[in-house]
């Protein structure tokens, strides 16, 4: 799509071919790219379960003449977007139900009840921080709309956010604008979904709930900026099912993790934006996508000998498809995350062990033979071509010596490429032997860190022209 209009703005015809259901996509992701009603050319079927010659087939009775109107009828390619209502523009007045149900129309509420975003209820949630309603933090992709301070507090208030959550939601708008999270693959058919990590001293006086039910609705501050963050992929970012969310199955919203704190300063370990390359010591946002994740309930043992291959195993059950991600989608892309409890990393850090010390050890328990390997980056996937061997991958750099030690196809190889490709982080309840394994979505999602900033903004102060304050 991003060539097709690169060339049409030029004046060059095309015609982009996509697979069926995938239309309003095309459509959108073209209208996001600045052009409305790009020339599409469909594909029937899914081309997966097709034999090459019913694909041949199907292309030469329904595909080849949308290819050749599209490149022969007269278009005006003009940009035919700006149907939106602008930030002020009140869209619907009248009962609460009405407000429900003209949301729920336009498909912008995830279609739980939402406080309603008034001008009045967003110019309070804003009052005060300093920041211009209106300074564009980035670009959403793949809509093409600008994200804005407004924009934020807007979803926000819809999703009933306190107003000292706000230095919170717009580090992760940061990070939504960043290239290296690529939010632009929020919407892949793995149905990956976002998982937000907070660490920090300020975590517990902002309300965030690290001990139990980390992971679980209740504590105001996780559910309510899990929830913004949905609604603002969605309402932003265009990621609906009628355009750029293609998930086949999705994830539910997840709320917020919250590190904890007070074990990480125990036991001197750095929390998970750090290992990231966060500064020591501050509050800061980690966000990443997540296929799937998997319990790791009573976790018995009281060394880390005894509770460590179960820690393995948990990894290794959570890994499959995403071993693609090694080298298909973007060479050694792969990092799982492990959520250790307090007392879990306690129990290590008893033991003189570092996080570096975990991370070693579990590299080289989280193993599984190379056939299975090799079956989910080649036999059972469609993503990588060749059918690559891993000692042919060795072979061309792509993989350490580690994956080619024999040609064995029995032979155990780690789900990583190396021991600082697991991260490890802590939260959950304090007294439990619990853990949790996460797996990701390589470059759909990547790690990806921000500060969270709660000092009072300089914008609006450097909008009335006080260069002494703006430096």
């Amino acid at each position: 799509m991003r060539a097709s209009v690169v060339a049409e703005l030029a004046g060059v015809p095309t015609v982009s071919i996509v697979c069926e259901g995938f239309q309003r996509q095309a459509l959108a992701t073209g209208r996001g790219l600045g052009l409305d009603d790009l020339p599409l050319a469909v594909l029937q079927g899914h081309v997966d379960i097709q034999s090459h010659e019913e694909m041949i087939e199907r292309f030469r009775e329904h595909t080849i003449d949308q290819i050749v109107r599209g490149l022969t009828e007269t278009r005006d390619v003009d940009d035919l977007a700006g149907s939106e209502p602008s930030a002020l523009d009140v869209v619907v007045t009248g009962s609460i139900d009405d407000v429900h149900r003209e949301f729920l129309t336009r498909g912008w509420t995830d279609g739980s009840p939402f406080v309603p975003p008034t001008v009045e209820r967003v110019q309070a949630y804003l009052d005060g921080t300093g920041h211009d309603p209106f300074r564009v933090i980035g670009q959403a992709k793949p809509s093409g709309r600008d994200m804005t301070v407004w924009s934020v507090a807007v979803n926000a208030v819809m999703a009933g956010c306190d107003r000292t959550h706000l230095p919170v939601l717009l580090a992760m708008a940061d990070v939504l604008a960043n290239p290296q999270y690529g939010v632009e693959h929020s919407g892949n058919t793995t149905g990956a979904d976002a998982l937000v990590v907070v660490s920090g001293p300020s975590i517990a006086e902002l309300g965030f709930n690290s001990e139990g039910g980390a992971l679980r609705e209740g504590a105001h501050a996780n559910t309510s900026v899990g929830r913004w963050l949905r609604l603002y992929l969605r309402n932003v970012c265009g990621f609906t099912t009628a355009e750029h969310d293609k998930a086949t199955f999705g994830n539910s919203s997840r709320v917020v993790l919250a590190e904890h704190e007070p074990t990480l300063q125990a036991i001197g370990w750095s929390s998970l934006a750090e290992d990231l390359g966060a500064a020591a010591g501050a509050d800061t946002l980690t966000m990443v996508r997540i296929n799937s994740g998997v319990l790791l309930g009573s976790v018995f043992g009281s060394s880390p000998g005894e509770i460590l291959p179960y820690l393995a195993n948990g990894l290794v059950r959570v890994t499959g498809w995403e071993l693609t991600h090694v080298y298909g989608l973007g060479h050694r892309a792969y990092r799982p995350l492990l959520v250790l409890s307090p007392l879990l990393a306690r129990l290590f850090a008893r033991h003189g062990w570092s996080k570096d010390d975990v991370r070693a050890a579990l590299f080289e328990r989280a193993v599984l033979p190379a056939r299975t390997f090799e079956a989910f980056i080649g036999e059972w996937s469609n993503l990588t071509a060749g059918r690559r061997t891993l000692t042919d991958l060795v072979a061309k750099g792509l993989l350490p010596e580690r994956f080619a030690e024999s040609d064995d196809p029995d032979r155990l190889v780690p789900i990583v490429a190396a021991p600082e490709e697991i991260l490890v982080a802590v939260a959950g309840d304090p007294n439990r032997a619990n853990a949790f394994a996460f797996s990701n979505d390589g470059r759909h999602g990547d790690w990806t860190t921000a500060t969270i900033d709660r000092s009072v903004s300089l914008d609006l102060a450097c909008r009335i022209d006080r260069p002494d304050l703006c430096g």
